[in-house]
C-alpha cells in the first residue's frame, strides 16, 4: 500500500473513532495527530508515535477504539501495534516548512513491507504523506524531541487570554475610596449577550531525586478540562523537555485542591521514568523550611551540615517546590530558594514552582516575584461540572481496579450528584466518592439511592457552592448596596461609579461560587480577561484599604442571607 493510500485509510479510521458518542473528539484529534500509520495488512495496523508518553496513552486509552473502528469498517478483528519513532516530529516540521520538496537522501534505509489494501474502506482527503518508519532506529526516551502539543479547545472557544501580568491594574474603590480615574486604563472587554434572569451557579493529592518517587499522581490519571487544559499542556511540555527556556521556570498557581501538586508529581514521575539519568527533587515548602532551619541550627556543631543541605538541592536537574506562598515572611529561607533558583536556571536546569496565588500577590520582594514570573506562569481554575464529573468517574474506576472490584460501579446519578454538590477542592471530591464506595461495600450494596447518598454526604461538603445562591443574588445585593442598576452593572458603561461595583460583584462571584472566570464573565457580558482583572484589582485593594475590606464584609453578610 503506498503512503498516500495508507494515510487515507488512517484518516478514515480517525473519523470513525471520532464519531463514537463515548469518545471525546477533541482529545482524539489531539492525540491522533501525534500518530503516523506505517503499515497495514488484512488484520494488522502499525502506528508510530513521536514519544513514549503518546505511545503509552494511546495504548491505554485508544487501541480498543481503533480496533472497534476497524471492525466496524471491515468486519475483521485487527491487531494494532504502536511503536516510538523519535524522528517523527522533526520530519513533520520539515515537511511543513518545505511540502513541495522531497530529498532522496532523507529516505530511510529500510522501509516497512507494503501490505495489501483492505477492501471496503472509505477514504477521506489524504493527510500529508508520511515518511516510512525506519525500524532500525531504536526508540529513545520522550522529551528528546519536540514539546508536547496541548489538547486543543473546541473551535468555538475564544482565543487564549493574555497572561495575568498583562491585565494588572492598580486602583481604588468607589467613594469615599475612589482614586483618580482613567477610563482608557480599565480592562473591561464588554461583549453584549442575553442575560438570564437567574442562574443557579454551581462550581465544580514527598520525595524525589535519588529516591525514586512512589507517587501515583501521573499525567495518565489527571483529568483534563477547560479549567486546567493549559496548565496540563505546559506541565507535559516541561516533562518532555526540561530546562527549555520558554517554560523555565514554570509557575503554577491556583486554590488548594485544584491539582497543582498532581501536575508537579506527574512531571517528576514522567522524567524519572523516561530520563533515569536525571535527578529530580520535589520539596514541599513547609518541609524545605524545616530542613533549612535544622541545617542552620546544626551548623554550629557540624560545619558541613549547611553545605550538605544546599548541595542536595543544587545537584538537582529538576527542582520542584510546592506551595511557595508558605515562605512569605521567611526571609532567610526565601533567600536560599532564590539562590537555588538562580543557580539552577543559569545552568539550564528546570525549576517548577507552585502557589495558591500568582507571584505578585504572595507578598514577597519584587526581585523574587519578577524572577519567578520570568518563564511560564499559568493558573488552574476551579473545575467546571464536566471536569468534576470526569474526576469522579476516573477515581471510581481507579479505585475499583486497585481493589479488584471488577463488577463494582457508581450509578450515573450518584456521580452527577457528587459532581454538582462538591466544592472545587478535588481532595474533597475524591473523599466523597470514597465515602460512598465504603458505604456500599460495608452493607454489600450494588447501588444506593440519591436520597441515601444525600443523607450520607449531608455534612461532607465544606466549601461547595450553595444551591440557593446564584450570580443573580450577588448582582442584586451589589446593585442595592452601591445604588446602581442592573443595566449599568452588566452594560458597557466604564465610569468609576459603575466599574468599581462591577469589579466587587465579579470578585464576590469568584469567592462565593468558585466558578471559572469565563462563566462569571458571561453573566456580566464580559470576557475571561476582564473577570480575571476585576478579581486581581479587588485583591490588590484589599491588602491595605480598610474601606474596601469593610464593604466586602458587609456585602458578604447581606449575600449570606440569600442562601439560608
Amino acid at each position: 500500500m503506498d503512503s498516500e493510500k495508507l494515510n487515507e485509510q488512517w484518516q478514515a479510521i480517525c473519523t470513525q473513532v471520532g464519531s463514537y458518542p463515548d469518545v471525546d473528539e477533541s482529545q482524539v484529534s489531539a492525540f491522533f495527530s501525534r500518530l503516523e500509520p506505517q503499515a497495514m495488512s488484512d488484520s494488522f495496523l502499525m502506528l508510530t508515535a513521536d514519544n513514549d508518553f503518546i505511545k503509552s496513552w494511546v495504548e491505554q486509552h485508544y487501541v480498543d477504539q481503533i480496533q472497534r473502528a476497524l471492525r466496524d469498517m471491515t468486519g475483521v478483528q485487527f491487531v494494532v501495534a504502536v511503536a516510538v519513532d523519535p524522528t517523527q516530529e522533526a520530519r513533520k516540521a520539515q515537511a511543513a516548512a518545505a511540502p513541495a520538496t522531497t530529498s532522496p537522501a532523507a529516505a530511510p534505509a529500510m522501509q516497512a513491507p507494503v501490505p495489501t489494501p483492505i477492501p471496503g474502506m472509505t477514504a477521506t482527503p489524504a493527510s500529508p504523506v508520511a515518511a516510512p518508519f525506519a525500524p532500525t532506529v531504536p526508540p529513545t526516551p520522550a522529551g528528546v524531541g519536540q514539546p508536547y502539543e496541548s489538547v486543543p479547545a473546541p473551535a468555538s472557544q475564544p482565543p487564549a487570554s493574555p497572561p495575568p501580568s498583562a491585565l494588572w491594574n492598580h486602583g481604588e474603590p468607589a467613594q469615599p475610596y475612589m482614586p483618580p480615574y482613567d477610563e482608557t486604563a480599565v480592562v473591561d472587554h464588554y461583549s453584549p449577550q442575553p442575560v438570564a434572569a437567574a442562574d443557579n451557579a454551581q462550581a465544580p493529592a514527598a520525595g524525589g531525586g535519588a529516591n525514586r518517587s512512589t507517587s501515583s499522581l501521573t499525567f495518565g490519571n489527571f483529568v483534563i478540562g477547560d479549567s486546567n487544559r493549559m496548565a496540563y499542556s505546559m506541565a507535559v511540555e516541561v516533562a518532555e523537555s526540561p530546562g527549555r527556556s520558554p517554560l523555565n521556570p514554570l509557575f503554577i498557581y491556583g486554590k488548594s485542591g485544584l491539582g497543582k501538586t498532581h501536575l508537579m508529581r506527574a512531571i517528576q514521575n514522567y522524567i524519572e521514568e523516561t530520563r533515569p539519568g536525571m535527578r529530580t527533587v520535589y520539596a514541599d515548602s513547609a518541609d524545605f523550611l524545616s530542613k533549612h532551619v535544622e541545617a542552620a541550627r546544626a551548623h554550629d556543631r557540624e560545619k558541613s551540615s549547611y553545605k550538605d543541605f544546599k548541595t542536595y538541592y543544587e545537584e538537582a536537574d529538576v527542582l520542584l517546590i510546592d506551595d511557595v506562598q508558605y515562605l512569605q515572611g521567611k526571609t532567610q529561607t526565601l533567600d536560599i530558594v532564590f539562590q537555588l533558583f538562580n543557580t539552577l536556571t543559569a545552568q539550564g536546569k528546570q525549576v517548577v514552582l507552585s502557589a495558591d496565588r500568582m507571584p505578585k500577590n504572595i507578598g514577597i520582594d519584587e526581585r523574587y516575584y519578577s524572577r519567578f514570573s520570568a518563564g511560564g506562569v499559568i493558573d488552574i481554575q476551579p473545575p467546571e461540572i464536566e471536569t468534576k464529573l470526569g474526576i469522579v468517574k476516573s477515581f471510581a474506576d481507579e479505585y475499583s481496579r486497585s481493589e479488584g472490584l471488577s463488577h463494582f460501579s457508581l450509578s450515573d446519578a450518584i456521580q452527577m450528584y457528587i459532581a454538582e454538590n462538591s466544592s472545587s477542592n478535588i481532595r474533597e471530591l475524591k473523599s466523597a466518592v470514597t465515602k460512598v464506595i465504603y458505604q456500599m461495600l460495608l452493607f454489600n450494596r450494588d447501588d444506593m439511592s440519591i436520597e441515601e447518598v444525600r443523607s450520607l454526604l449531608e455534612n461532607h461538603f465544606s466549601g461547595g457552592p450553595s444551591r440557593n445562591l446564584t450570580i443573580d443574588d450577588i448582582q442584586r445585593a451589589v446593585e442595592s448596596f452601591f445604588k446602581v442598576s442592573r443595566s449599568d452593572l452588566v452594560g458597557p458603561k466604564r465610569s468609576r461609579s459603575v466599574v468599581y461595583p462591577r469589579q466587587i460583584a465579579i470578585y464576590l462571584c469568584r469567592q462565593l461560587l468558585d466558578l471559572p472566570y469565563n462563566d462569571i464573565g458571561k453573566k456580566f457580558n464580559r470576557d475571561h480577561s476582564t473577570a480575571m482583572h476585576s478579581v486581581a484589582s479587588v485583591e490588590e485593594m484589599l491588602k491595605d484599604n480598610r474601606g474596601v475590606q469593610e464593604e466586602i464584609e458587609a456585602l458578604q453578610k447581606i449575600i449570606s442571607e440569600y442562601s439560608e
